[in-house]
């Protein structure tokens, strides 16, 4: 039987104190009743003996301590999940916005989730296209993986995570139809939500995903649950329905700080620049529900993006991020200022499992040299440039004038494909193969000789060898 309680001690902002309270567990759903009929909701935060300390998901204003009572529900937030939850939009507490049905739901899921035993956990090993030449050409995502993008204020992650939220598919598998995107927007404006929402209508990739909208102005408990909402809908798609699923999460930034919201109303100790000491633990808990289980055929692929405040990567955010997850791709303003989109820097960005989802049977048997060298050649051309810079161009050799030109159309071709191109990973490799061709084939130290003499694209007359790959 449900209990109701009339003891609430003391509301301050989000946190509501309640005694005397029985058998209560960490973070229990709760539902405040007001005088009016109207109900609120809140967990469980902390526990005290018979005090309870909850936290308000809405806002506290109206609560008339004397006359509100508290129930507690014995389970926590749950999430009602079914394959019908593709193609819908929902809040950030996974409640329909769409105009649509509730749903009917298969089963309801714990949020929280549970941990992945290590020793269950299947290496990551297949590639994912997500159609942009930066990633797939240089940093590769394979499925399962976690690779986070590391952007700053103003600059255009919204426009990348819409664009890989498109064109994202599993290649060279049976089961490529069986891919879902869940993607989780924390704490933006009605604008970024209206871009979401319209562009994944306008193009037909809602058909496939489940998006979850917090806006900015929802409540911050609201923000911290949104992206484990997420997580649920995916390990439901993933390991009971056997898909390929990418969850694409924008912005942790906005996630962690309204962490520190709650954190700080809670007079806890604060650790660097504010946050809690268990930040690293908490991002944790979200980060290491992706990933492939042994026996199953779905996988759970996730692209945290987040905003380094002041492009610090040192910030705590970035930092304790790129602890946890396997790379990362950087933004940066340099070339965001020379209108190159998508602006990934490619020489800082990492994908630590590359070589695992590359090569002949995954991706081709080329990948691999053909990225060597145009990171090599990319990093020497970049050397160049500053070089040009101090000396001016005539104090550069020949060869260094070519590394020099190379940057720039580096660049200009392969990095610069705007947000609305879907690029084949043979049409990337091929891009990078026509960039090679500025250079005499003796400078292509890092690509075998056998490799050169089948893909390299035109005859010493400048007649094409071998059709490249279209889009």
């Amino acid at each position: 039987m449900i209990k109701e309680y009339k003891t609430i001690e003391e509301v301050a902002g989000p946190l509501m104190l309640v005694r005397r309270v029985e058998n209560v567990k960490y973070d229990e759903l709760g539902e405040i009743e007001l005088p009016d009929g109207s109900v609120r909701r809140c967990r469980v935060l902390e526990i005290n003996g018979s005090n309870v300390l909850v936290q308000l998901f809405e806002s506290a204003s109206g609560i008339n301590i004397a006359q509100s009572s508290v129930r507690f529900m014995g389970h926590g937030i749950q999430l009602a999940v079914s394959e019908d939850m593709l193609g819908r939009v929902f809040n950030g507490m996974g409640e329909p916005i769409d105009g649509g049905p509730r749903i009917l739901p298969d089963k309801m899921m714990d949020i929280q989730g549970m941990p992945i035993n290590p020793a269950a956990r299947d290496y990551p090993s297949e590639f994912i296209q997500t159609g942009v030449s930066a990633i797939d050409g240089l940093n590769t995502l394979v499925r399962g993986q976690k690779l986070p993008i590391f952007s700053g204020s103003g600059m255009p992650h919204a426009n990348l995570a819409a664009q890989i939220a498109r064109q994202a598919k599993v290649i060279n598998t049976d089961e490529d139809t069986k891919f879902a995107v869940v993607f989780a927007a924390i704490g933006i404006t009605f604008e970024e939500a209206d871009f979401f929402i319209s562009d994944f209508k306008k193009t037909g990739a809602i058909d496939r995903t489940v998006l979850f909208i917090n806006l900015a102005s929802d409540a911050a408990i609201e923000r911290i649950e949104t992206p484990r909402m997420a997580l649920t809908a995916a390990e439901y798609l993933a390991f009971e329905k056997g898909m390929h699923v990418l969850v694409i999460m924008t912005d942790i930034t906005n996630y962690a700080e309204a962490l520190r919201e709650v954190s700080a109303a809670r007079k806890e100790v604060p650790s660097r620049r504010g946050y809690p000491g268990y930040l690293y633990t908490d991002l944790a808990t979200m980060y290491e529900r992706a990933g492939r289980i042994k026996g199953r055929p779905g996988s759970i692929t996730m692209i945290p993006i987040l905003t380094m405040p002041e492009d610090d990567k040192t910030h705590p955010i970035p930092d304790l991020t790129g602890y946890i997850t396997e790379g990362q791709i950087i933004l940066s303003r340099e070339l965001y200022r020379k209108n190159l989109m998508p602006p990934i820097d490619v020489l800082p960005s990492l994908s630590r499992l590359k070589d695992k989802g590359i090569g002949a049977g995954k991706t081709r048997e080329d990948h691999k040299n053909t990225m060597n060298q145009l990171f090599a050649n990319y990093a020497r051309g970049k050397d160049a440039k500053e070089l040009m810079v101090v000396l001016g161009e005539a104090a550069l050799t020949p060869i260094d004038r070519l590394y020099a030109k190379f940057a720039d159309e580096f660049e200009e071709k392969y990095i610069n494909q705007g947000f609305q191109e879907n690029r084949s990973i043979e049409r990337t490799l091929d891009i990078g193969w026509e960039l090679l061709t500025i250079f005499p084939k003796s400078e292509l130290k890092r690509i075998k000789p056998d490799l050169i003499e089948k893909y390299w694209p035109y005859n010493d007359d400048g007649t094409p060898r071998r059709k490249l790959a279209e889009r």
